[in-house]
C-alpha cells in the first residue's frame, strides 16, 4: 500500500495570492540574478570583439536546446510529483523524484556527446567566417562537455520547488549567477594573475557556476526536503512513470526546442544582410531575458500550486492562481515596453555597440517590443497547460507562433530588403499566439476544470 502524506501541504490551505507571492518571489529574484548574469556575460563578451559576440548568439540554439531539455523534464517531473502529493501519494512522489534525476543523467549523455564531436560542423552550418567559427567551437564546446551541472541543477531546483521549498532554489540559483558573474571578467581577461583565456574563459565561468550550483541543489534536497526520500537503494526505472513524466516534459521539450530551431533560422535570414544584425538579434535576446525571466520563476511558483490543487481538486484556487499570475506578468511586461521604447540605445550600447549596431539595433528593439503587450497572457497559458497534464496545447501554441507565424513571416519580410521590416514578424507571431492561447484556455476550462466542481463536491460529501 502506498504510503499517505501525513499533513495537507501550505499549496493546498494558504491563501493563494500570498501563496503565489510566496512561491514565486524567491524564483522570481533568482531569475532576475538569472538574467542580469546573460547580459553581464555579453557585455564581457562584446569587450573581446564583435566576433566573439556574434559567435555567442550563433551558440544559443545549442544552449537553449540543452535548457530545453533539462527543464523540460524538470517540468513533467514537477508535475507528476506536485500532482502526487496533492493526492497523498508518497510513494508516487518519490518515484517521480528519481526518475526525474536518472532522466537528467541520461539527457546529458546526449550533449556530452554532442560536444565531443559536432560543435564545429553545427557552426558551420550558419557561417563561413572562420573567426566565428572559432570562437564558437571553443565556447560550445566547454558549454556542452561540462552540461553536467545544469541538467543536476535545473532537475534539484524542480524537486524544490514542487514541494514548496523555493526560497533553496532561490539560493541556488543566485549562488551560481553571482559566481558566474565574477568569474567572467576574471578568466576572460586574465585578472588576480589567472591566464587570459578569451571566450574559453566566458564559458568555464558558466559551467562552473552551473555545477557549484547543482551541488548547492543536490544538498538542499538531502538536508531539508522531507516531503521527498531521494534514496536510489534498488531502483529499476519504470516505463510507466518515464511515460508520465514525458508526457507533460516532451511537449514542453519540443515548445523550448521550437525556440531552438526559430534563433536558427532567424540567424541565417539575418546573416543575409550583415553579421551585425545577427549579433543585434543576440543581444535582444539577452536583453529580453530580464523582462521575461520574472515571468518564468512566476511560472516556477505557479505550476506546483496549480499541479497540487489539480491532484485535491479545488478548482477555484487553480483559477485564482491563474488570474493573479496573469496580471503580474503583465505588469512586468509593461515595464520591459517602457524601456525598450525609451532608452534602446542605452540598453545597446552597454554591449559596446558600433554605430551600424546602433542604426539596426534601436529600430529592432523598438519593433519587437510591441509583442510584449500580450507575451505575458500567452507565458502564463503555457504553463497552466503544462500543470495540467495538456502540455501539448502549449507545444501546439509554440509551435504556431513560431515556426508557422514568424519564421515564415520573418522570410518574406526580408524579401523587401530592408532589415527593420524582419522585426516586426515579432509582433505577428505574439498576436497569434494569444489567439490561440485563448481558445486552448477556454477548452481547459470547461474540460478539466469545471468538471472539478463535481470531484470536490463528491469528497467533500465522503
Amino acid at each position: 500500500m502506498a504510503e499517505t502524506v501525513r499533513q495537507e501541504n501550505k499549496m493546498g490551505v494558504m491563501p493563494v495570492n500570498k501563496l503565489l507571492i510566496t512561491m514565486a518571489l524567491p524564483m522570481i529574484i533568482s531569475m532576475l540574478v538569472q538574467a542580469m548574469y546573460n547580459i553581464v556575460d555579453s557585455i564581457f563578451v562584446s569587450r573581446i570583439c564583435e566576433d566573439a559576440l556574434t559567435a555567442v548568439s550563433l551558440a544559443f540554439p545549442m544552449q537553449n536546446l540543452m535548457i530545453a531539455v533539462a527543464s523540460g523534464t524538470g517540468v513533467g517531473m514537477n508535475a507528476l510529483l506536485s500532482r502526487s502529493l496533492g493526492e497523498k501519494n508518497q510513494e508516487s512522489a518519490n518515484a517521480a523524484a528519481k526518475h526525474g534525476i536518472f532522466l537528467a543523467l541520461c539527457s546529458y549523455l546526449v550533449f556530452l556527446l554532442f560536444g565531443l564531436i559536432a560543435c564545429g560542423f553545427f557552426f558551420r552550418t550558419q557561417t563561413d567566417s572562420t573567426v566565428i567559427i572559432r570562437y564558437g567551437e571553443t565556447y560550445l564546446s566547454i558549454c556542452c562537455i561540462c552540461s553536467i551541472g545544469i541538467f543536476m541543477q535545473m532537475n534539484f531546483e524542480r524537486i524544490l520547488q514542487a514541494t514548496g521549498r523555493t526560497f533553496y532554489s532561490m539560493i541556488t540559483q543566485t549562488v551560481g549567477a553571482v559566481i558566474n558573474i565574477i568569474l567572467d571578467p576574471i578568466l576572460i581577461f586574465g585578472m588576480f594573475g589567472m591566464p587570459e583565456m578569451g571566450i574559453a574563459g566566458a564559458a568555464v565561468a558558466t559551467v562552473f557556476g552551473q555545477i557549484v550550483a547543482s551541488l548547492l541543489a543536490i544538498f538542499f534536497n538531502i538536508r531539508f526536503n522531507t516531503d521527498v526520500s531521494l534514496n536510489f537503494r534498488g531502483f529499476r526505472p519504470q516505463g510507466r512513470i518515464i511515460r508520465q513524466i514525458y508526457s507533460v516534459g516532451i511537449p514542453s521539450i519540443l515548445m523550448m526546442s521550437i525556440s531552438s530551431v526559430m534563433v536558427y533560422g532567424m540567424n541565417r535570414i539575418l546573416l543575409a544582410f550583415t553579421s551585425t544584425a545577427t549579433a543585434v538579434f543576440g543581444v535582444y535576446f539577452k536583453l529580453q531575458s530580464f523582462i521575461f525571466m520574472p515571468i518564468f520563476g512566476m511560472n516556477n511558483g505557479m505550476v506546483p500550486i496549480v499541479a497540487y490543487n489539480y491532484g485535491a481538486a479545488k478548482p477555484d484556487r487553480i483559477l485564482k492562481t491563474i488570474k493573479l499570475a496573469m496580471t503580474y506578468a503583465e505588469a512586468f511586461m509593461l515595464i520591459g515596453l517602457a524601456a525598450f521604447q525609451l532608452i534602446p540605445d542605452v540598453l545597446l550600447s552597454m554591449f559596446n555597440a558600433s554605430t551600424d549596431m546602433l542604426a539596426i539595433g534601436e529600430p529592432a528593439l523598438r519593433t519587437i517590443s510591441w509583442s510584449f503587450l500580450v507575451a505575458g497572457i500567452c507565458i502564463i497559458c503555457s504553463s497552466t497547460f503544462q500543470a495540467l497534464g495538456n502540455g501539448m496545447y502549449s507545444l501546439l501554441v509554440s509551435f504556431a507562433r513560431q515556426l508557422v507565424v514568424l519564421l515564415p513571416a520573418a522570410f518574406l519580410l526580408s524579401l523587401t530588403g530592408n532589415v527593420n521590416a524582419v522585426w516586426w514578424s515579432f509582433p505577428i507571431a505574439e498576436v497569434a499566439s494569444l489567439t490561440c492561447s485563448l481558445l486552448f484556455l477556454r477548452r481547459i476550462n470547461r474540460k478539466i476544470l469545471a468538471p472539478l466542481y463535481e470531484v470536490q463536491k463528491q469528497r467533500q460529501t465522503a
